[in-house]
């Protein structure tokens, strides 16, 4: 009988100890002596050390290890032995060895990761993607992504998919990808939030999870132009129950990752502990708070475009990278701001009445910056409509109002309290998994400089 085909995983559990086993992968570290093939063999579960001798192969099997090198496709058969001076424990004594497809000159090593070396990884993304560090990352993701849905299952809301396709300048500005759609002029979608506002009269919550793309010429850690946006909509919700279920959903997740992704969270370098520590209620500060209690403290904020140091925020700013990092120093969990100045907002949040919107912005711990802007939905017409010819004079932008009257018509037939939220699911894999950049957060990053590949 064939011996079974298994995992390395369930090899480094110590389930298969003395057992004759079937393994298949690619060749991760490769040396040989002559007489002995050294391979560290990896598959989607992990990597483990393979030693293939002259004369306990057979003799096709050892002319076959000779030709292996990094990143070969390879199977093979042997005995797994424990050794203590393997890594992980464990290693297989090779008695066939299949090359199964060749690999010369291997362009990449996963210990090449300096800065001078990035680019090369960016061209050669789509090999990069094998090193342990971006498995892990995916894995992390994927697991991420599993529990926001969960969450939202268990929370009675339903999954939706609007269209990316637009007519719609949902964000505002000038910065969305506009593109002539057989004559008529229209966008790669900024958020999916007006459409998620029209499912609720029938659904109450929803929630999609679609790629948004900004236009953005931001070349910082946590900039991309195409993201995974995970929004939510609910209805009968005010700004507070966002809030709430803004910071259940995500202290849900980072919890569950903990769980579920210990091993990958470990192999990136966050502490599994500290995602556990991320528990309900989250710290509140209002705009106003926030720009007072940084305006107490002594903190670099950078450089303007002239290389001058810049000085204490005023209100009326938006929050730098360095500024939220300030206010977050010495936080376990997300901190929210809430109730920013109309003027610094989009035309559909809700208006306080005193020059405010009823919004919120979560600001993760350890400097990972935003991750989820949310607020609640105005229902007032005409507030809009003067909102939007605001921002369309600020942003030196045309503007036409009959493209929103769809929108416009939610208010005008049964509206109702209502309010939403959206999460940029990159950001949040990369405060969860420690992760100096962004673009190792997704498989393939689209930045200003980078479509390819």
């Amino acid at each position: 009988m064939s011996p079974p085909l298994v995992s390395i995983r369930s090899v480094l559990s110590g389930q298969h100890t003395g057992q004759k086993v079937h393994l298949r992968g690619w060749i991760h570290r490769y040396r040989t002596s002559g007489k002995i093939v050294f391979a560290t063999l990896r598959d989607a579960t992990g990597t483990l050390q393979t030693t293939t001798k002259k004369g306990v192969a057979d003799d096709a099997s050892f002319e076959e290890a000779l030709k292996g090198s990094i990143e070969a496709s390879v199977e093979l058969t042997g005995t797994v032995k424990a050794d203590e001076r393997a890594p992980g424990g464990f290693e297989v004594g090779v008695e066939q060895f299949h090359l199964v497809g060749s690999s010369h000159d291997f362009p990449i090593y996963e210990s090449t990761v300096d800065a001078d070396a990035q680019e090369t990884l960016l061209d050669k993304r789509h090999l990069f993607l094998r090193s342990r560090h971006l498995a892990n990352a995916m894995i992390l993701r994927a697991k991420t992504l599993k529990a926001f849905r969960e969450w939202f299952d268990e929370h009675g809301f339903f999954e939706t998919t609007p269209s990316v396709i637009t007519t719609n300048n949902c964000e505002g500005g000038s910065e969305v990808f506009e593109f002539d759609y057989f004559g008529q002029k229209a966008f790669l979608s900024q958020s999916s939030q007006l459409y998620l506002e029209a499912l609720v009269f029938g659904l109450e919550r929803v929630y999609c999870l679609l790629p948004s793309f900004r236009a953005e010429k931001s070349r910082t850690r946590k900039h991309l132009t195409e993201f995974q946006h995970l929004e939510a909509e609910e209805a009968w919700v005010d700004n507070k129950g966002n809030m709430e279920i803004q910071e259940q959903l995500v202290s849900y997740v980072a919890r569950r990752v903990a769980d579920t992704a210990e091993e990958q969270l470990v192999a990136l370098g966050r502490e599994p502990a500290d995602l556990r520590k991320v528990t309900t209620p989250f710290k509140r500060h209002t705009y106003d708070e926030a720009i007072s209690l940084l305006r107490k403290k002594d903190y670099d904020r950078g450089r303007d475009a002239k290389g001058r140091r810049r000085g204490a925020i005023e209100w009326g700013e938006d929050l730098g990278a360095p500024d939220e990092a300030a206010l977050v120093e010495g936080e376990e969990k997300p901190v929210f701001v809430m109730n920013w100045p109309a003027d610094m907002k989009a035309f559909y949040m809700h208006s306080n009445g005193d020059g405010t919107v009823a919004n919120a912005d979560m600001i993760a711990p350890f400097g990972f910056g935003e991750i989820i802007g949310g607020s609640q939905r105005s229902t007032d017409v005409e507030w809009m409509k003067g909102r939007l010819v605001e921002q369309a004079k600020r942003d030196g932008t045309a503007l036409d109002l009959n493209a929103y009257e769809w929108y416009f018509d939610l208010r005008r037939y049964g509206s109702v309290p209502h309010a939403g939220f959206g999460l940029g699911t990159e950001r949040v894999v990369r405060w969860l998994g420690n992760l100096d950049h962004i673009r190792d957060a997704t498989p393939f990053p689209r930045t200003p400089s980078r479509a390819y590949p």
